[in-house]
């Protein structure tokens, strides 16, 4: 039994239920018509339709046939849509359940083959832990050299003369993998070069940066892996920039004469001052104050000692010399005294001749005064040296004093933590005393040997005076 579409007007039924069937769907329409108006428009409805209102019932019956059409068109196609999906999706669901058994199977095999390789790895590593015996540990003491050795390169002054030795053996150092007979060949000879050159004094060309900074190509005189000169004066070698460098501040003079006397030998031997800490030592050298600076120490007391000093014993070697020929002219004139000169012995021995023919009392109290006169110019200057000898030590000790105070005052302030500090203090302190010291020992030995010069003249002066005195007694007849 077919379904009879209800807006259908065409049905095939007799004309008086056909009119009966439109009176009743008139009335059904009539109603619709009422809720349309009073409720809002239908989702099935279009839009442009239910903004304007239909001017019939029967405008509003072509309407709702035609959404009704549309609709059903609509979900016509929503159903084969479903239906195309759905095929599309048992397609898909069927190629991952076959995608799903292929990567399972191939699971399954690869994991038979992983099993299959651990069994043949751990068979291999016995295999090699066998063959390899002590190569682990010879690998191991490889890497060690190489490191040792590329360290011990890189700070040696041979790499000046041979450079880029270093990458090698800091490769060797860090490798993975065990060497090649190569590579060991090439590591011992590393280490036999460095061992022969340490042995040897060669002349080469090599770059070397200059105090300013400058680089400058110079030839140079390396002694074995200790020292390097050049134009009389030491070089340092630099790790960090892979040069030679000059030397802020050289040794003292005594070092710098036997690298210029070693840079001129063509051949043979010359004594050399080595270096055998290879640049430390010459390193402390250079920070060792020189002569002048420790007197620097000691600032205005040890300034005024040494003035003092100087000044002293320029007057001592003065009277020295003066004294000397003095006590020659004396001794000359001892062998002559018939004829007085111009010297202390001469002016005595004038004043005797000239009182010779007065009374003895006259003649000794003239000749007392004129030896006295002699023997003060014989002793002049004389209190000054020994005065200078004795004060000097006592300026040092008041340098001591002074260096000291300044010490604790630092100490004071800042504790005992950095002793550098209290360097200052100690220094002039001990170079103070160290001053005096020096002035004072060598004005002593000075003021003695003036007063036994002098003391020898003043002797033979007496000596000659009492004898023309004791002359004139007998020739008058008896002692004064």
């Amino acid at each position: 039994m077919s379904t009879l579409n209800p807006f259908d007007t065409r049905s095939p039924r007799s004309a008086p239920t056909c009119e009966r069937a439109r009176t009743r769907w008139r009335a059904v329409l009539a109603g619709l018509t009422a809720a349309l108006v009073l409720t809002p428009v239908s989702p099935w409805i279009s839009t442009a339709s239910a903004t304007e209102p239909a001017a019939s019932l029967d405008e509003l019956l072509e309407r709702v046939q035609s959404n009704w059409r549309k609709e059903q068109a609509t979900n016509r196609k929503r159903e084969q849509e479903f239906k195309a999906a759905r095929d599309n999706q048992a397609q898909l669901l069927k190629e991952a359940i076959a995608t799903r058994d292929a990567e399972a199977a191939r699971s399954a095999d690869l994991e038979k083959k992983f099993e299959t390789g651990e069994i043949a790895l751990a068979e291999h590593e016995e295999i090699l832990a066998s063959r390899l015996g002590n190569l682990g540990e010879l690998f191991g003491v490889v890497r060690q050299v190489a490191g040792d050795t590329a360290g011990l390169v890189n700070a040696s002054l041979i790499s000046s003369q041979f450079p880029d030795r270093e990458a090698f053996l800091r490769e060797l150092g860090q490798s993975k993998s065990l060497p090649a007979v190569e590579d060991l060949e090439k590591l011992y000879g590393s280490l036999l070069e460095e061992m022969i050159e340490s042995g040897k004094v060669v002349r080469y060309t090599a770059p070397v940066v200059a105090v300013d900074g400058e680089q400058h190509q110079e030839e140079v005189v390396r002694v074995g892996a200790f020292n390097v000169v050049t134009e009389g004066e030491f070089l340092v070698w630099s790790p960090e920039t892979r040069k030679l460098a000059a030397l802020g501040r050289q040794p003292s003079g005594k070092y710098l004469a036997t690298a210029k006397e070693i840079e001129g030998l063509q051949s043979g031997h010359a004594p050399f001052a080595l270096d055998p800490a290879r640049g430390a030592t010459l390193q402390v050298l250079i920070k060792t104050p020189s002569f002048s600076e420790r007197i620097q120490f000691g600032g205005a007391v040890g300034y005024t000692i040494i003035g003092i000093g100087i000044i002293t014993f320029l007057i001592g070697l003065l009277r020295l010399a003066t004294l000397f020929m003095t006590s020659a002219k004396v001794k000359a004139q001892r062998n002559n005294p018939n004829d007085p000169g111009n010297n202390p012995l001469g002016r005595v021995l004038s004043v005797g001749k000239e009182y010779a023919s007065g009374d003895v009392e006259t003649l000794e109290l003239k000749m007392e005064e004129a030896i006295l006169q002699e023997t003060a110019k014989l002793e002049r200057f004389l209190w000054l040296i020994k005065v200078v000898s004795a004060v000097a030590p006592l300026m040092g000790l008041l340098g001591t004093v002074t260096g000291m105070i300044r010490t604790f005052q630092i100490i004071t302030l800042f504790g005992t933590g950095d002793p550098k500090l209290m360097a200052g203090g100690i220094s002039e302190a001990l170079v103070t005393t160290m001053l005096g010291l020096l002035a004072a020992i060598p004005l002593v030995l000075l003021h003695s040997w003036l007063t036994s010069i002098s003391k020898g003249v003043s002797d033979v002066l007496e000596e000659q005076g009492t004898g023309i005195v004791a002359a004139q007694a007998e020739v008058g007849g008896g002692a004064p």
